[in-house]
């Protein structure tokens, strides 16, 4: 693994890159102009590039196009941009992978992403998922999954 990115969003996507700071692996993606998340601004330290549009729909187009495979995370279905994400990684034939934290373990989603990564020769990942205020769980949870990854 090479590089690990994201939208930059709460929850999910700044568990991701959080985790790839963590690791010592590089980290980025893009994000909307002004560095838009629910919180405000993201923060510099976080190595994003902006688009030059505000559209959230081009952000994740542009992640799931940048990366050899999307990992999306989840508890219960995917809906709103997660759903999204899903379907640009499926029209752009791009490997996708669900982890449902519903119907996983930690430790079996681990392995499976660890595996999975190996079969699609993944060198940068799209990590996408809901953001904090819809799904406060999410951040601790994706961040335990990629620091328990044994990365190749």
């Amino acid at each position: 693994m090479k590089k690990i990115i994201s939208g930059g969003q709460t929850g999910a996507d700044r568990a991701a890159l959080d985790a790839a700071i963590s690791l010592g692996i590089e980290h980025g993606g893009w994000l909307p102009r002004g560095r838009t998340t629910e919180e405000g601004p993201l923060p510099q330290r976080y190595r994003l590039k902006e688009l030059p549009s505000r559209q959230y729909r081009l952000r994740t187009r542009q992640n799931v196009l940048d990366s050899d495979a999307t990992l999306i995370c989840s508890f219960g279905p995917l809906s709103g941009g997660s759903a999204l994400t899903q379907a640009l990684a499926i029209k752009h034939h791009r490997p996708c992978l669900h982890i449902d934290f519903e119907l996983w373990t930690l430790s079996r989603a681990a392995v499976a992403v660890e595996q999975w990564c190996r079969d699609h020769a993944v060198k940068t990942l799209n990590v996408a998922g809901p953001r904090a205020s819809g799904e406060p769980r999410i951040y601790e949870r994706v961040f335990a999954l990629l620091v328990k990854i044994q990365w190749p």
